[in-house]
């Protein structure tokens, strides 16, 4: 599912996106915006893989968005006029789109969108914004994620050297797609195992390698809807 955030100055332009993007499959669009400093500010803490800039806007334009956020989302430009193509592809964006839009070029710039989101699942490290920041994390070095006991939303990792990082605003549907599926499970509602942090497991029980405050190794216990998945993972 490629979920887009859009960005144009003009209301009737950002209506007739929405429109477009309503009719083509596995798009949905969380949000849009009309000013590109409240975009800005917001968009790190939107669960969003795609994001369709505006290239002319005041004050500042699709091109300086793009190189604030080009890291952590993949970019469609729209724009009425050619001249800036060169400098749009030098960003490494995913398509460049021009105005009038047409739902068939829209739907190929999202096809490629899909394509590069399912090659950058396969890398072995995610970026998102943590307690330190902007950070990427070498997902060798995850040995287990839980629910933040402070905040639903953040995602608190532990590595295995037992240095902990909470990823902000970060739901386990999410994270799980930017993880490698065959090194990773969800075991119950809050938590996630580095599959080389398993020791021993049951139908209801895992035992990590991971030792708790009192010394014993941490265990977790098995929710009933990802008993077979898990199982299936571990061969059985």
């Amino acid at each position: 599912m490629i979920k887009c955030v859009i960005l144009d100055d003009e209301l009737l332009a950002i209506s007739y996106l929405k429109l477009l993007c309503e009719q083509i499959e596995e798009v949905e669009v969380i949000k849009a915006f009309n000013d590109p400093k409240i975009f800005l500010n917001e968009i790190e803490n939107i669960d969003c893989n795609v994001c369709i800039l505006d290239i002319e806007m005041p004050g500042m334009n699709g091109l300086q968005v793009a190189e604030l956020i080009s890291g952590s989302k993949k970019i469609i430009f729209t724009t009425a006029y050619k001249e800036y193509a060169a400098e749009a592809f030098d960003l490494n964006v995913v398509d460049y789109v021009r105005k009038p839009i047409k739902k068939e070029r829209l739907t190929q710039a999202f096809e490629k969108a899909a394509e590069l989101l399912r090659k950058s699942h396969k890398k072995d490290f995610i970026e998102w914004n943590t307690n330190i920041g902007k950070t990427v994390i070498f997902t060798d070095q995850i040995a287990y994620i839980k629910t933040s006991e402070i905040d639903s939303r953040d995602k608190d990792i532990m590595l295995n050297d037992g240095t902990h990082i909470i990823l902000k605003n970060l739901n386990f549907k999410s994270l799980l797609e930017m993880l490698p599926t065959k090194d990773f499970a969800q075991v119950n509602k809050k938590e996630i195992i580095a599959r080389s942090s398993v020791k021993v497991f049951s139908t209801n029980e895992i035992i990590t390698t991971i030792l708790s405050e009192n010394d014993h190794f941490l265990k977790l216990q098995i929710g009933e809807a990802y008993r077979t998945s898990l199982m299936e993972m571990f061969g059985k």
